[in-house]
């Protein structure tokens, strides 16, 4: 047997027991589905987070998160957050200036009329965590904090 032929045997066995074959095939991955629907309140928070995100994330995607917070915010909200913001020189959804990296919507449980979610916004620097609170029967978020509504 060549060295030639030897070596690439070599590799080739290499390859197979060191399973670098198996990563090829892994790392392209099934498909990934994400679903929802209109009616549940969890997917409207991430909805609401996930579009705002993206048009912040966007040049030019001011008016797209100016809308968004028309639509999913309660007007009492709106001003509150406008508030905020004039105070703290920052946006109050994300409680910050920049854009995060990713969010997560976790359900937190139901009171009452009210749904409430922990937001986790991933930065480059760690997490960020955040309790919304939305209304179960207009579907609209109408709380953003750093604590729940029981922690006050």
């Amino acid at each position: 047997m060549s060295s030639k032929t030897r070596a690439v045997l070599t590799a080739g066995f290499l390859a197979v027991a060191l399973g670098l074959g198996a990563t090829v095939q892994a790392s392209a991955g099934a498909p990934r589905s994400v679903g929802g629907k209109p009616t549940d309140d969890i997917t409207r928070i991430a909805d609401f987070y996930g579009a705002y995100t993206d048009a912040r994330s966007d040049e030019g995607g001011g008016s797209l998160a100016k809308a968004l917070r028309g639509h999913y915010l309660t007007p009492a909200l709106q001003k509150q957050l406008a508030a905020w913001e004039n105070r703290e020189h920052a946006d109050g959804v994300l409680r910050a200036q920049n854009v995060p990296l990713a969010w997560k919507v976790t359900d937190n449980g139901t009171v009452g009329n009210r749904t409430e979610a922990v937001v986790t916004l991933t930065w480059g620097s760690g997490t960020t965590s955040l309790v919304v609170d939305i209304a179960r029967d207009s579907h609209r978020i109408y709380r953003i904090a750093e604590k729940g509504a029981g922690a006050r």
